[in-house]
């Protein structure tokens, strides 16, 4: 069994903002800079040919 990450992340995102609402902000932000670096620098994001 795998799992990926942005699932795995998505679904402690959805918890957390369920048991502390007031995090929402700072876990939508995090939660975005997290997957905007994965796209960036993840599997196959720099290309040098």
């Amino acid at each position: 069994m795998t799992l990926s990450l942005t699932p795995l992340i998505s679904l402690i995102a959805g918890i957390l903002i369920l048991v502390m609402p007031r995090l929402l902000n700072y876990i939508v932000a995090l939660y975005l800079i997290v997957i905007g670096l994965i796209g960036l620098f993840g599997a196959g994001g720099i290309n040098l040919r």
